[in-house]
């Protein structure tokens, strides 16, 4: 049994490593002289660290605003999903009204239908509304989830009824129980759908390169792919704008990693 935990030990280890070594060498590249990459083979460290490559990014690079430009839109995409999601979900699981269950399920069924189907629709909505090239635009498939809804609800089928009727039959008006009693129970899966909208938001390359046409609203993965274009030799300075545009929700995910895996585990089991 002890050599069986110790097999397992490595085995998990060594899948760690392998998962792990692409994000440690790219962020040694980033320090790494300009071209020493590019030799064979190429080095695991630099021989000599420096941070030319961030000092370009964000004095020459313009990477300052394009940093901000996705913080502001993640920060801003993960606010409105939850004022629109949590509240809807909730409703879903616990508040009787007509066409519940069937609207549910319609809703459910869209999840197997490709999003890219709908870019082209909403982009010409979009252009229609003078939207396009704004920040307006570019928030708007984040307001609401059919995925983030389906979360909040099997979740919110947790809360008993009877808690909600006490609060009820005592005098609290349906904001009231929903603010005091429904938000603190839902806490782990409203950090877990915050964090998947943020992540998915920053993350994103293909609506912002769709919808925002001007360089200066660029977001991390847009002024990324542009600079590639442009620098496509210095893997030294890719490297560096690929530490900048991870890093952030790497740290992000790992502070928040006990709630994500809460509201995952919770939800799963849910009715």
């Amino acid at each position: 049994m002890k050599i069986r935990s110790i097999l397992l030990n490595l085995a998990v280890a060594l899948i760690a490593l392998i998962v792990l070594f692409p994000l440690v060498w790219m962020a040694s590249v980033s320090f790494m002289p300009t071209g020493e990459a590019a030799t064979f083979p190429p080095p695991l460290v630099p021989s000599r660290w420096t941070l030319e490559h961030y000092q370009d990014l964000f004095l020459n690079q313009g990477m300052g605003r394009y940093l901000w430009n996705s913080f502001a839109l993640a920060t801003l995409a993960t606010i409105l999903a939850l004022s629109f999601t949590v509240p809807a979900g909730y409703a879903f699981a616990k508040l009787k009204f007509a066409g519940r269950e069937r609207l549910f399920q319609f809703l459910v069924a869209a999840l197997v239908v490709p999003a890219q189907i709908g870019t082209l629709p909403l982009f010409l909505m979009l252009k229609g509304m003078g939207l396009v090239n704004t920040y307006a635009g570019a928030l708007v498939p984040w307001l609401a989830s059919i995925f983030g809804l389906f979360l909040v609800r099997q979740y919110a089928l947790s809360i008993p009824d009877e808690m909600l009727e006490a609060a009820r039959i005592d005098g609290a008006s349906e904001g009231q129980i929903f603010r005091r009693i429904v938000l603190p129970t839902l806490q782990p899966i409203i950090v877990t759908l915050g964090l998947f909208v943020f992540l998915g938001s920053w993350n994103d390359f293909l609506w912002p390169l769709i919808v925002l046409t001007d360089q200066s609203n660029y977001t991390l993965p847009v002024a990324l792919a542009a600079l590639s274009r442009e620098h496509v030799q210095d893997v030294e300075l890719m490297m560096a704008g690929a530490v900048v545009t991870v890093a952030p929700v790497l740290i992000l995910f790992l502070a928040l990693q006990r709630y994500y895996i809460r509201g995952m585990l919770a939800g799963s089991v849910k009715g």
